[in-house]
């Protein structure tokens, strides 16, 4: 029972921490580059873009799809946490970072209209993107990982 309890105070904690910061930095970085503020590198400069749609500007202008499609995953990944009894805490503490990511985005989604993206790679053609996102692909390829390496 105790551990059951940790696992969920570790989700909740984590989930909380990420958010906070994804949506924090966000709102922090784009403030400050619709200011006059610039920064740029050889490595990424910051750009701020409002993206209605997901990753790659794919399903353009479906918010409410958008925001069903986060609020189904999020809530299949708690679930997945409560129902696995013997699920490692290290799975816990990316299944918090994924899922704030999604919400983080959902949560501009719904009060803004739209996602603020701002990341720019300079060495390679890629979309432009936020700390949200790469939350999403830190928590999904290390989820895949996990699975990869504890399926043996």
């Amino acid at each position: 029972m105790k551990e059951s309890v940790g696992k969920y105070l570790f989700l909740i904690g984590s989930f909380i921490f990420w958010i906070f910061l994804a949506l924090f930095s966000s709102k922090l970085i784009v403030d400050n580059v619709t200011s006059g503020h610039h920064y740029s590198n050889a490595v990424f400069s910051l750009t701020y873009l409002k993206n209605s749609g997901a990753a790659f500007s794919l399903l353009e202008n479906a918010r409410e799809f958008l925001i069903i499609i986060a609020i189904v995953a999020t809530t299949l990944l708690w679930g997945y946490v409560h129902h696995n009894k013997s699920i490692h805490m290290i799975s816990v503490s990316f299944i918090g970072l994924l899922t704030a990511g999604i919400m983080a985005n959902c949560h501009e989604r719904i009060v803004l209209g739209y996602v603020r993206d701002y990341i720019h790679l300079n060495f390679i053609n890629f979309p432009v993107f936020n700390v949200a996102d790469v939350f999403i692909t830190i928590g999904v390829i290390a989820l895949i990982g996990m699975l990869l390496i504890y399926k043996r």
